[in-house]
């Protein structure tokens, strides 16, 4: 049985992201087992793409650091295979519809059950054209994370019916954070008010301050482009200093 909503019932829950393969996927497998170690709740993998158009500089810099380490699917998929002897907190993959397709939907599902991976983000994918991926996942209980955005407007109640796992919040870009943080409460109170169902928002922010303030509104927090520079600037060295980072916001969302 999928357990990716049992991690926001003990509070609000931490969600580190990292790119696979950067700098090496040898470095990702280490720095998943120090954010375990660290206390982090979910763990949200990035399957590099060439054309991740959904993130920001920063982490398109990262995928196109794994692309050039010739990552693939597969070997993704046996990382995680290695770290399931070990790591038992849930993870999720994020992961472009191109390299789903190319996969082929159902056996790309199909390996994320057989692996212990229990959900699926897929950023560039409308609410309207997620039929053929909801269905697939359904079948082998796979959360099909649903993304709602201040521009999801009067969709946001639709959206989050239907949504399985959990919410992914994502604040308007081209704001600082602190104005971006204004968004959040309403876009919740429009998914609560439809089900009651976590909410977890990105940030890119590494203030601790804001993930403080930002920790009172939301079920979960999840962290991306702190990890992408720690993982930049030290290397072989990142994992060491991505649990440090972990254990530091896990004391502020404890306290």
């Amino acid at each position: 049985m999928n357990n990716i909503r049992k991690v926001f019932e003990k509070g609000t829950a931490f969600i580190p992201f990292i790119t696979c393969g950067d700098p090496s996927l040898d470095v990702t497998k280490e720095a998943v087992i120090e954010m375990e170690k660290a206390g982090a709740d979910l763990i949200e993998l990035g399957i590099p793409f060439s054309d991740p158009t959904a993130e920001g500089p920063l982490i398109q810099e990262a995928n196109l650091r794994a692309l050039q380490n010739q990552i693939t699917t597969d070997d993704i998929f046996q990382m995680v295979r290695e770290l399931r002897e070990t790591v038992k907190i849930p993870m999720v993959f994020m992961a472009y519809a191109n390299v789903v397709f190319s996969y082929g939907v159902e056996r790309f599902v199909a390996t994320c059950k057989e692996i212990g991976i229990g959900g699926l983000i897929l950023p560039e994918i409308p609410f309207e054209e997620k039929r053929e991926f909801d269905e697939i996942c359904k079948k082998y209980d796979v959360d099909l994370i649903s993304i709602i955005a201040p521009t999801s407007k009067e969709r946001i109640g639709m959206i989050a019916k239907e949504a399985e796992g959990f919410v992914y919040c994502v604040s308007s870009a081209g704001e600082k954070e602190n104005a971006r943080f204004s968004h959040i409460g309403s876009m919740i109170k429009k998914v609560k008010k439809e089900r009651n169902i976590p909410c977890a928002v990105g940030i890119e922010s590494s203030s601790l301050d804001h993930i403080k303030e930002l920790a009172k509104k939301v079920d979960g927090i999840i962290a991306g482009s702190t990890i992408v520079k720690l993982c930049e600037k030290y290397g072989i060295h990142a994992p060491f200093h991505i649990g440090n980072y972990v254990k530091e916001v896990k004391m502020i969302l404890t306290e």
